[in-house]
């Protein structure tokens, strides 16, 4: 009885995995047997089926992301261009400012955006995954919504009110803190309230619990059957995006009872936005939309607040310098009174450590774009349909970018800053990371609260930063907290 039980259990695996082996090994062969026809750029495909793959994700799990391109580059003698094989896909690896500078500027021309299917699959059709036209709507509504225009109101004082918030229940009377858990909570809560209105703690608290787990299958390898990270993230996602039909079906019978307004918050904007032809978004494209900017505008903040938090830690003279800009701030308001727009303005140095922070650890590795026809690139044929790979942290990392590039310096920031296309923690060109504006407020109103709180001390001094898709503090950043005397 067993015996035929684990048959019934392993049979669809082995066919799974049969499946997937010979699509990949038919993809590699067909692409060994091409490659002599065109002049490829150099490189190696590495194994079949899994390709170098392993060797990306064993450079991020070591905090050494970046090695994973610079090795390549010195094997292969080709600083501008080497092929590969990644997630089953004949890729191209476009590098340093000149690869972002091409492929920024050839978007909707030569490439397009592209993702794993562990990507696409669980998010849908949402700004991510469209191409064109569609993508083009969809980016110019979000932005009218998540753009600096739309910031200048009244969305500084609302993260004040909830950052604050957060900070009375979960920071002030503790004497340590794991900054990567506490923020995640701060950074869901604080989407939830500005995208949806949401409020009520139980509710957010239950999608937080079905958020955190689902984020763990998000990146990885699509491998779609019982007891993966991927299938467990998939059916995860299914039941957010429930909930979220619940709170948009509730919403629109709130907007046409006049019980809501259409400047509400992001899930009015969406129910009441249409394109120039008067099509709106499907529900299931809202909950889409709405569910990729909670991932975005949670696990990147959180990552990066922690990331910030760790750097103050470790640079005191740093830590003085903002908490010294952040005062002065203070000192010029009222007691209770709330930040606003014009104050952030203010935060000029205390941005450049922030940004200084993203670019010895930019939340993301880099990202994808896919070849739309054969091209030519450093003397080398980019052929129809392969993947592009283009990496923020080895841009970052590179000596030739930035002297002393292992040195904190916020100061390198200051004036005109780095060279175009050096620094590229959002991305850049027509597919630049819509949220970097709500990204950059929510950060700087968090850190104004923080520091004119707290000091605090490193519990893991040189604290490990893997890369499992995004930058990690391996033990989750536990600090001791110091409350500044009235």
């Amino acid at each position: 009885m067993q015996k035929q039980i684990m048959i019934q259990i392993l049979a669809p695996i082995l066919l799974l995995l049969f499946i997937v082996s010979y699509g990949l090994l038919t993809s590699y062969w067909n692409r060994k047997s091409g490659s002599s026809k065109i002049n490829l750029p150099p490189g190696s495909f590495g194994w079949p089926f899994i390709g170098e793959t392993l060797s990306l994700i064993r450079a991020g799990l070591k905090g050494t992301p970046e090695r994973f391109v610079q090795n390549r580059i010195e094997k292969h003698g080709s600083p501008l261009v080497f092929k590969t094989s990644l997630l089953g896909h004949s890729m191209a690896v476009l590098c340093g400012p000149a690869g972002n500078k091409f492929l920024f500027g050839n978007e909707n021309k030569l490439v397009a955006l592209w993702w794993p299917s562990s990507v696409t699959e669980i998010f849908g059709r949402c700004l991510i995954t469209v191409r064109g036209d569609e993508a083009k709507w969809m980016r110019k509504m979000l932005l009218s919504y998540l753009g600096p225009e739309a910031f200048a109101t009244h969305y500084a004082t609302t993260m004040d009110i909830v950052t604050r918030r957060h900070i009375q229940v979960h920071w002030q009377g503790k004497e340590e803190v794991n900054v990567y858990k506490t923020v995640k909570l701060f950074a869901f809560e604080l989407a939830c309230r500005l995208f949806m209105s949401l409020e009520d703690p139980n509710y957010i608290a239950k999608l937080g619990s079905l958020f955190n787990v689902f984020l763990k299958g998000v990146g990885g390898l699509p491998l779609d059957f019982p007891g993966t990270r991927f299938y467990k993230s998939k059916k995860l996602a299914d039941a957010i995006r429930t909930e979220l039909k619940g709170v948009i079906k509730e919403r629109r019978v709130a907007l046409e009872e006049g019980k809501a307004s259409s400047s509400q918050d992001f899930l009015s904007h969406l129910l009441t936005s249409c394109d120039e032809n008067g099509r709106f978004l499907t529900e299931m494209e809202m909950a889409n939309n709405i569910l990729l900017l909670l991932f975005t505008g949670h696990d990147t903040t959180t990552i990066s607040i922690s990331l910030i938090i760790k750097s103050l830690g470790e640079y005191p003279d740093v830590y003085e310098k903002v908490l010294r800009e952040q005062l002065e701030i203070s000192k010029g308001k009222e007691a209770g009174e709330m930040l606003t727009w014009e104050d952030v303005q203010k935060m000029r140095y205390t941005w450049n450590v922030v940004s200084e922070v993203m670019r010895i650890n930019p939340p993301v590795v880099g990202s994808f774009r896919e070849a739309m026809v054969d091209f030519e690139y450093a003397g080398y044929t980019i052929p129809k349909g392969w993947k592009l790979y283009w990496s923020a942290v080895t841009t970052h990392r590179d000596e030739a970018n930035f002297q002393d590039v292992t040195h904190f310096d916020p100061s390198r920031f200051e004036g005109v800053g780095p060279i175009p296309f050096t620094y590229v923690p959002f991305g850049g060109g027509p597919r630049m990371c819509v949220g970097k504006e709500f990204a950059r407020l929510e950060i700087l109103v968090f850190l104004h609260n923080i520091v004119t709180n707290f000091k605090w001390d490193l519990l893991v001094p040189n604290e490990k930063i893997i890369y499992d898709s995004m930058a990690t503090p391996i033990k989750g950043l536990p600090i001791r907290l110091h409350p500044h005397q009235p």
